[in-house]
């Protein structure tokens, strides 16, 4: 073997050592938002838990190989089994636990776009995604709003038109008074807006908009990404936005 070749043999084995050591790297963490609502972070878009009396309400699942983790979590604050789960949108950092949640007896929700992207091949940042299981896809689909009446509490489930991408969905609790926003909301960064599968940046502004008529100061927001917020930050989110 010359040099050069057992040159690109020791990068391609740290590279490998180094994708190792973030996969076992990853830590889920629960953070309480209300009594019966939590927030995980972990890696890829932000989870919403509802737990219920007999079961939970969950938004959006991670990767598939966080799964184990993301249900030893949730072990650790309920033993109550997950009922339902929506997608707030079709990325894989956000819909790739699905197959897995779908097994563990979850109906998933989401738009119906959403749907439609996942059952079939796309392209994302350049690279080519393959159509997702058909155990992957959501089963309840809805065109522009539907409410969810679970443990008492009416959940408002808003598709928000070509933002992040064409089938954004926001989440809110209307008597807890939480929002979950997907990624129409990259709390204290940039956006990814996503042209391919029909985001744009007009688009995301008027999410902002439609999420700041649902809420008023004492509404916790739950960003796709980062941390807790409120609409303090998501005023000045849209001024960004604007500018």
């Amino acid at each position: 073997m010359n040099k050069f070749n057992r040159y690109v043999s020791v990068i391609s084995l740290f590279g490998l050592i180094s994708l190792s050591g973030q996969n076992k790297e990853v830590i889920i963490e629960p953070i309480k938002v209300k009594d019966n609502i939590y927030m995980l972070k972990g890696q890829g878009g932000n989870i919403g838990l509802f737990i219920g009396e007999d079961s939970m309400f969950m938004i959006d699942d991670q990767f598939a190989r966080l799964t184990p983790k993301i249900l030893k979590v949730i072990k650790s604050i309920t033993d109550k089994p997950v009922a339902y789960l929506i997608n707030t949108h079709w990325h894989g950092d956000h819909t790739g636990g699905n197959e897995n949640m779908s097994k563990e007896g979850a109906v998933i929700i989401s738009h119906e776009n959403v749907r439609k992207r996942m059952s079939v091949e796309s392209v994302v940042r350049g690279k080519k995604k393959p159509a997702s299981p058909k155990e992957a896809l959501p089963v309840i689909t809805f065109s522009k709003d539907m409410m969810v009446h679970f443990n008492c509490e009416d959940v408002l489930v808003s598709h928000v038109h070509n933002a992040h991408i064409d089938g954004d969905a926001h989440v809110y609790f209307t008597t807890s008074n939480v929002l979950h926003m997907g990624d129409t909301y990259f709390q204290g960064k940039f956006p990814y807006i996503d042209l391919s599968s029909g985001g744009s940046i007009d688009g995301y502004i008027a999410a902002i908009d439609k999420a700041l008529i649902m809420t008023d100061d004492n509404t916790i927001i739950i960003p796709g990404h980062r941390g807790l917020s409120c609409r303090k930050e998501l005023l000045s989110y849209k001024e960004m936005l604007e500018t």
